[in-house]
């Protein structure tokens, strides 16, 4: 893991925009497509807003979430939204999205056809994660069922996700995310700093971004 610190959030949004278009740039000097996972939720609206605009071959970027809310893709707490309207706009806009709520499914049901369907995809090329304060990634939370298991080295692609109190969701597996060719966590103020720092020394049931650390650049800035 590497540690990069900005002065501001507009800097490192425009700094990381930079880093992640040239990073699907080299990917597609040498691969057909780049499978591209980012993380819902609105800290990587300012990222999109610039990275939207880079001048790259964007038919051939696969767009993925890290995880998503088992709701339609229409629907006000799905990420899909931010994505249609921070990212798959100006130049991105021909990009392909490729999304996990499948009608008529539940995660359980979905999962192993979404497994399937997305190992084409894999290793994921390019991956840009969020953390919590809690030291969650993607939808991998500290207790969540069955999280041995979304951890584990033959844990499959795609995982259901059953957190007490919050909807069911879907979300890439650990080694899945692990398995990416680059990778990217941004966060944002001295909590969730001292938290990351804190999860460097635990196991990855307590805190499961401490499985994707290796080979991570962190970006942070207050």
């Amino acid at each position: 893991m590497t540690l990069t610190e900005y002065a501001d959030r507009e800097m490192l949004a425009i700094d990381l925009a930079n880093v992640l278009a040239g990073d699907l740039k080299n990917c597609l000097l040498v691969h057909p497509w780049a499978s591209f996972v980012v993380p819902g939720g609105t800290t990587p609206g300012p990222i999109f807003d610039g990275l939207c605009a880079a001048d790259l071959e964007w038919d051939r970027v696969h767009v993925m979430l890290s995880d998503e809310r088992w709701v339609p893709e229409d629907h006000e707490r799905s990420n899909a939204g931010l994505l249609k309207e921070r990212l798959f706009v100006n130049r991105a806009a021909s990009a392909r999205f490729v999304p996990f709520h499948m009608e008529g499914e539940t995660p359980e049901t979905a999962a192993p056809l979404l497994s399937a369907k997305l190992a084409d995809e894999m290793p994921i090329s390019l991956l840009l994660l969020g953390m919590g304060a809690d030291m969650h990634t993607a939808s991998l939370f500290p207790g969540a069922t069955d999280l041995a298991a979304m951890l584990a080295d033959d844990a499959p692609l795609v995982v259901p996700v059953s957190v007490v109190g919050q909807e069911p969701r879907i979300s890439f597996s650990g080694p899945a995310l692990a398995g990416a060719m680059a990778k990217h966590l941004v966060i944002f103020g001295q909590e969730k700093r001292e938290a990351l720092e804190r999860a460097r020394t635990l196991d990855p049931q307590e805190a499961p971004i401490a499985a994707v650390l290796d080979g991570m650049t962190v970006h942070w800035a207050e």
